[in-house]
């Protein structure tokens, strides 16, 4: 913090620019609260040299990770000097308050398409919204980042344009996970743009809208694809986890298979070490020569059965692994499977037993031959002792032999080391085709896991497009319903305006007749003395007032069917509105029960995965309890090739021929 001090003094005075003392006070604050990484400049008038010294400072500092400049007054030149600096150091920057406008916003985009390591970004209270372009140029570098993961841009004045760019750059980006666009101006058209834009990006699972003037319907409809962003990447996280410990656990089969592999070339190298004391011991013994070449080759033969059967665990390990991996699939497809997995596994079992049964036979066989090897070396110690008194007689002979003996020692010799370098090479093969096989089996795993994950993806995408689609049209119907029943109440106010008008009409001209006929009642009662003479007139009148009578007549039969023609276009449109009701209830039945349907395929999976492991817990139990019987009979038969040997040295020890060198 001090050569930071020292540094930005330093700079002020090789610029000539007298140093804020506002800033030096906060650098004086920094460095006695210990304040780490942050460099905390908020409220601080800075202008645009302080500006630049800063920025010269920063670019060569490496303590400072955060920056905070909210509130501070800057000019857009100021926070291009400031923004540009160390563009691959800063995690945070904070321009809150500063009233960027579009030379700011631009610096900002390119400042976005160029960094690699800033993960917040707070933009609050600035006017970035009212310059299009350059808002549509800090969308773009948004777009093309790949680090920023928290984005906070609220009281920016962003319309339904802005906020369509800036949907077209959700679109893009793959990072950002938390968006701040509260108190703006996006409306019900920006609210759509949201929605369109959530259906392709998976990574956003915090959004706040609020104070945006968008109906409750998106808000809620947003809130479900944040829920199924969420919910994508939470399973995306477990899938990861369990790919790890799968990869553990095939790393830790791998080592434990080597350890094996391992023990069984010591157990070889000792078997053939015995194997060349047997064959020195067989030249000095020729009528045993033959019982102890068969003894080492059933030996070998138990070695490689007993290889034979750790391959075939390890294979039935793998399978278990397979299943593992399988556990995603549909529920028709994982009863089929379990089903052959079933058959294959009682199979397999049914083979490894009979594998078993097989070598313990052999195993008792091979007793009962070292019983019987036993018995005959007991009466060849007795034949050799009768020998001794005749061996006196024949030292020549034995000198003969031994040298045919050193001569057949060498031969052996070379044939042992030929065997050894065989079965070294032919175990350095096994292990290449087991690595091969490993290999190959944890790439089919793997391949195996990822077409699970695409899989359970689309039908998450479809899912949620599903959902998505019904929103939508849920909305549009609403909308068109509303306008229907605007539309309908304007006719009817229409209609029923004109019907009072042709009411107002005629109840005028029925006032006009009663008065005309009030007058001429009043007339032929003043004239009844002249009615003679005004007859005529009289029936004239009459008739005109019945041509009123009907026109009257005539205008109230048109005025009620006008008003049932109404009625019956009414009923109409509430019957098409009652159907549209209907199919609204209908799709709303539709996403209920695949909600059911997700649910029992969840239940059906989690019961579905109990029992497989389960199973593997069996297998592996039952796996482990065979390699203690194989490791014991391993033993017996090591202890056995100890005994053998002891019997054969202490034999050789105890015989004439092994001191007849030194005579």
């Amino acid at each position: 913090m001090e050569d930071f001090r020292r540094t930005y003094l330093r700079l002020c005075k090789e610029g000539g620019v007298d140093p804020q003392e506002s800033v030096l006070a906060q650098l004086q604050e920094t460095r006695g609260a210990a304040a780490g990484s942050r460099l905390d400049l908020r409220g601080h008038s800075l202008s645009v040299d302080t500006c630049a010294v800063l920025g010269r400072v920063l670019h060569k500092d490496t303590l400072f990770t955060e920056l905070a400049l909210s509130d501070c007054m800057l000019t857009e030149e100021g926070m291009c000097l400031l923004g540009g600096s160390r563009v691959g150091i800063f995690l945070s920057f904070c321009y809150c308050g500063n009233n960027l406008r579009s030379t700011g916003a631009e610096a900002l985009g390119k400042l976005l398409v160029r960094n690699k390591t800033l993960c917040r970004l707070v933009l609050e209270w600035n006017a970035l919204g009212m310059w299009e372009e350059a808002f549509s140029v800090f969308c773009e570098g948004l777009a093309t980042n790949a680090c920023l993961t928290q984005l906070d841009l609220r009281n920016n004045q962003i319309n339904h344009q802005g906020a369509s760019e800036l949907c077209l750059a959700l679109k893009r980006n793959s990072t950002l996970q938390e968006l701040d666009v509260r108190w703006n101006n996006i409306g019900l058209l920006g609210g759509r743009s949201f929605l369109e834009a959530l259906q392709q990006n998976r990574t956003l699972t915090h959004l706040e809208m609020a104070g945006n003037n968008i109906p409750s319907d998106t808000l809620k409809a947003l809130e479900q694809a944040m829920d199924h962003n969420s919910d994508r990447q939470s399973t995306v996280r477990e899938s990861r986890s369990r790919t790890q410990v799968l990869s553990k656990e095939i790393q830790i089969l791998k080592e434990e298979k080597g350890r094996q592999v391992w023990s069984c070339w010591e157990i070889d190298f000792s078997s053939m070490t015995t194997s060349i004391h047997v064959g020195q011991l067989q030249e000095a013994l020729n009528e045993r020569k033959s019982v102890v070449n068969s003894l080492t080759a059933k030996f070998q033969m138990t070695e490689a059965a007993l290889a034979m059967s750790e391959q075939k665990n390890h294979n039935l390990g793998e399978l278990l692994t397979r299943v593992k991996t399988e556990k995603d699939e549909q529920r028709e497809r994982q009863s089929r499977e379990r089903k052959k997995e079933q058959e294959d596994s009682a199979l397999r079992e049914g083979k490894l037993l009979r594998e078993i049964n097989s070598m313990s036979e052999t195993n008792v066989q091979l007793k009962n031959k070292l019983e019987k090897m036993e018995s005959r070396c007991k009466s060849q110690q007795d034949q050799i002792f009768e020998l001794k008194q005749e061996l006196t007689n024949s030292t020549a002979e034995l000198k003969l032999r031994l040298a045919q003996a050193e001569e057949r020692l060498e031969m052996e010799k070379k044939r042992s080391k030929q065997s050894l370098e065989d079965m070294n090479n032919l175990r350095q093969k096994e292990v290449d085709h087991v690595n091969r096989h490993l290999e190959e089996s944890q790439r089919a795993l793997q391949d195996r896991i990822l077409k699970l994950e695409g899989q359970r993806i689309q039908l998450e995408e479809e899912l949620s497009r599903a959902k998505a689609a019904c929103v939508t049209e849920r909305a549009q119907a609403e909308e068109e319903q509303g306008k229907v029943r605007v539309q309908v109440r304007l006719e009817e106010q229409q209609r029923v305006s004109g019907l009072e008008e042709k009411l107002r009409g005629l109840r005028q001209s029925r006032d006009e007749s009663q008065s005309h006929c009030s007058q001429q009642k009043q007339t032929i009662a003043e004239l009844q003395a002249r009615s003679g003479q005004q007859s005529i007139e009289t029936d004239g009148l009459r008739r005109r007032i019945e041509e009123l009578q009907q026109e009257l007549s005539g205008k109230d039969q048109e005025k009620v069917a006008e008003v049932s023609r109404v009625r019956v276009e009414l009923q109409e449109q509430m019957g098409h509105l009652q159907a549209e009701r209907t199919a609204q209830g209908g799709l709303k039945e539709k996403i209920a029960a695949l909600e059911r349907e997700m649910k029992v395929l969840a239940s059906n999976h989690r019961e579905a995965t109990l029992d497989k492991e389960s199973e593997i817990s069996s297998l592996f139990e039952k796996l482990r309890l065979r390699e203690a019987e194989i490791q014991r009979m391993r033993e017996d038969e090591a202890q056995r090739a100890s005994f053998l040997q002891n019997a054969i040295l202490t034999y050789v020890q105890g015989s004439p021929l092994h001191y007849s060198p030194k005579k």
